[in-house]
């Protein structure tokens, strides 16, 4: 308290960067959260894809190899459902050829789902639905819900007619009809002008084949993907099934890269704004130390050690360091509060549609932080502070 204003400046120091930090981890704690329910929700991914052995590297090249058969589909989901973690097991294929609205033709890929369970998969994506017409329905085989792009392209809206063409598994033609009964967003720029989603038994049939690719597994909890892959490719082997196992996260290559590219902005920011702290408290502290040398040497003529004196100027550094840390805690709860009230929205690079602006509260992350801005400012005064203890009792009695 005796220099009011340049304690005030540290501690602002402090407190905005505590702020900037936790900010940044709060908003990249939603981000990854808001990654992880698009990759597992949004794309249909689940948790885990159970796939035929080689099929992840050679399915594509010769799929009907790769591909389980409709009895051996039955006999995995039923061993998966055995599992009370898991919520969800539904069979999925992919399928890509050409769409036709009578003159103009295109190509699109579309994934063959149940609609009953893809509902549940979805969970709050099933809530934002086509933005024109209906979902995807089990008793109508033939309804397809097309992407904005494809469907402006072509032509066609909701409870319009089209044609589907794709090679069989055997490589011979085969053409369907179709039924737009829904137009949705992709989300993404690059596949809102070519996605389609079909009903399962829709694909098997284009593709002439009661086969299916793979076997995706929604469980309770996130947290639970790699042990329950462990425990499930363990069963699985046991009856005889050769499979592979992928996470939602192994599969989802966006959300890779992306949380890759915010671990290494969060450690850049992290290190500037701690250097600025710990250069702004040693600053601080030094000057605190040079105004109060005689008042040291009196302390030291007294019978005060040099541990003595350490420990004054360390208890300074760290109180400075928990109010700094008590401001920024209050700056955060603040502006996290302003952006739920306002609800700022943006677009990211590479969508279609607008977001919300999140940020997280972290209590453990803010914990962790708090202690690590407390350690740093202890240290920042005990280096001037073994200065000063150094110096002989006299010298230090006639600084001027």
């Amino acid at each position: 308290m005796r220099n009011k204003r340049r304690s005030f400046v540290t501690l602002l120091a402090i407190g905005v960067g505590f702020a900037a930090i936790s900010l940044f981890r709060g908003y990249t704690d939603a981000t990854y959260n808001a990654l992880r329910q698009t990759a597992v929700r949004g794309e249909g991914l689940a948790h885990l894809t159970v796939a035929k052995q080689g099929w992840f590297e050679k399915g594509k090249l010769d799929p009907q190899q790769y591909m389980f058969l409709e009895e051996d589909v039955q006999r995995i989901i039923k061993l998966i459902k055995e599992e009370p973690d898991v919520l969800v097991a539904t069979p999925q294929i992919m399928i890509a050829g050409l769409v036709s609205n009578g003159t103009v033709s295109t190509i699109f890929v579309a994934q063959g789902v149940i609609p009953k369970e893809d509902k549940i998969i979805k969970g709050i994506f099933s809530s934002y639905g086509p933005i024109k017409g209906a979902a995807l329905d089990d008793q109508k085989m033939y309804g397809v819900e097309m992407s904005r792009g494809l469907a402006e392209f072509l032509g066609l809206e909701a409870g319009k007619d089209g044609v589907a063409m794709a090679a069989t598994l055997n490589g011979q033609m085969n053409a369907m009809d179709i039924q737009v009964i829904g137009v949705y967003e992709t989300g993404t720029d690059m596949t809102n002008d070519k996605f389609m989603r079909v009903n399962y038994g829709f694909a098997q049939a284009l593709y002439d084949a009661k086969m299916a690719e793979k076997v995706v597994v929604l469980l309770d909890d996130w947290r639970k993907t790699d042990s329950m892959r462990i425990r499930l490719l363990d069963k699985l082997t046991r009856a005889g099934f050769n499979c592979d196992i992928k996470t939602w996260n192994e599969l989802s290559i966006f959300y890779s890269k992306v949380k890759a590219m915010f671990d290494s902005i969060f450690f850049f920011l992290f290190t500037i704004v701690m250097i600025i702290v710990v250069m702004s408290t040693v600053n601080t502290m030094g000057m605190a130390v040079l105004e109060r040398t005689r008042e040291i040497g009196t302390l030291r003529a007294l019978g005060l050690k040099r541990r003595g004196v350490n420990l004054l100027f360390a208890l300074e550094g760290g109180l400075l360091g928990l109010c700094g840390s008590l401001f920024g805690m209050f700056l955060h709860v603040a502006t996290w509060a302003v952006i739920r009230i306002f609800q700022p929205t943006y677009t990211p690079p590479g969508t279609s549609i607008s977001v919300p602006m999140v940020v997280h509260l972290v209590p453990q992350v803010m914990v962790v932080l708090m202690a690590c801005l407390i350690v740093l400012s202890l240290m920042a005064a005990v280096i001037p502070a073994r200065r000063a203890a150094g110096q002989k009792v006299v010298d230090a009695l006639w600084h001027v």
